[in-house]
């Protein structure tokens, strides 16, 4: 039986991350957008309903499955919504603007007996897979620093939502929900958060700039990123006390996807190989350096889960109780940076 999805919003997110991957999917089918543009759904999707309201979409007893992908301050109100109508959802990162809201939703779905699932795709990044796979593997024996960036320049200040002093804006919500995903993936939840927020472009009124260290005991975890960084570092790097895996560029799947490449091309999700990462370690005695090629990425995996979970009973992707601790930490974050002075995570 095909799964019948409904998409909120055809912003970036909407119409680069999630209708693709929906409509690549074996056993899925994009059956409505709600969108202001339909000339932009129908050019992209023709045949796909375009629906002028959520409420349209909640009423239509075909579709099992709600992908909300608005701005950050809407999540939650209109996944309550489609989760009330009795609909599967999907929400896109951030879960929400607090772990208060992020709790009654996953209360509330549980009580109706729906699936809940929030899209933080870059646990498919090839980079983090392959971050993970070496951390898994303990080759580089315990760790004493993992460092995690996401850097990029963007020196002007746009006029968009992102970048408006609302709750839930700036990028330790948009990048930061990533970095800390990935951190709490790999170790768990951290004993202490410490933070450094910054608005630092001229004219900036949400953060465009942070800093934050979650402390693991003897290991720390590292997450930056800034908005005028011209020559990026490294995109990780890991230290243990066999050796360090250091790794250079941006995961290729977002540029793919943008360019209209679809998972099924040759070459999608390939990093280059200039961009493979470099490990050192001590093995028995031996010193050895080399390249470790980058795992094939794969943000389809996503949405083939969420079919398996709707399908077979099988868990979601992403479990909501994550997505609402990474909202924990960038809570915790905040009041770190208020109060100068890092913040237990209770």
């Amino acid at each position: 039986m095909t799964i019948q999805v409904g998409l909120i919003g055809y912003g970036m997110s909407g119409a680069v991350f999630h209708a693709p991957l929906i409509r690549h999917v074996e056993g899925m089918e994009l059956a409505a957008v709600v969108s202001s543009k339909p000339d932009k759904v129908l050019r992209d999707h023709p045949g796909v309903e375009v629906l002028a309201t959520s409420e349209e979409l909640f009423a239509r007893r075909d579709v099992s499955l709600v992908v909300v992908t608005t701005p950050n301050t809407l999540h939650y109100p209109l996944a309550k919504a489609a989760i009330a109508a009795g609909k599967h959802v999907v929400v896109e990162k951030p879960f929400t603007v607090t772990s208060e809201e992020a709790e009654e939703l996953i209360d509330l779905a549980r009580r109706q007996g729906v699936l809940l699932s929030v899209y933080h795709n870059r646990r498919w990044d090839g980079d983090f897979l392959t971050v993970r796979r070496l951390v898994e593997s303990g080759c580089l024996g315990e760790l004493s620093l993992y460092e995690s960036h996401y850097d990029r320049y963007r020196p002007k200040v746009r006029d968009r939502w992102r970048e408006w002093d609302l709750p839930g804006s700036g990028t330790l919500y948009d990048l930061g929900s990533h970095l800390i995903d990935q951190a709490l993936v790999l170790f768990g939840p951290p004993r202490r958060v410490w933070a450094d927020l910054e608005a630092q472009r001229p004219g900036a009124k949400a953060v465009d700039y942070f800093h934050l260290v979650l402390d693991y005991g003897r290991m720390k975890a590292v997450l930056h990123s800034g908005s005028l960084v011209r020559s990026p570092g490294p995109r990780f790097q890991i230290h243990g006390e066999r050796g360090s895996f250091v790794k250079y560029g941006m995961d290729p799947q977002e540029d793919q996807l943008k360019r209209g490449a679809s998972p099924a091309d040759p070459g999608y999700g390939r990093d280059r190989e200039e961009n493979h990462g470099e490990i050192s370690i001590n093995w028995n005695g031996l010193s050895v350096r080399g390249r470790v090629e980058t795992l094939p990425g794969d943000y389809a995996s996503f949405y083939e889960k969420m079919a398996e979970a709707i399908a077979s009973n099988r868990p979601v992707p992403v479990a909501p109780e994550d997505a609402r601790d990474v909202i924990r930490v960038i809570e915790c974050a905040i009041r770190s940076d208020r109060e100068k002075k890092a913040v237990a995570f209770e």
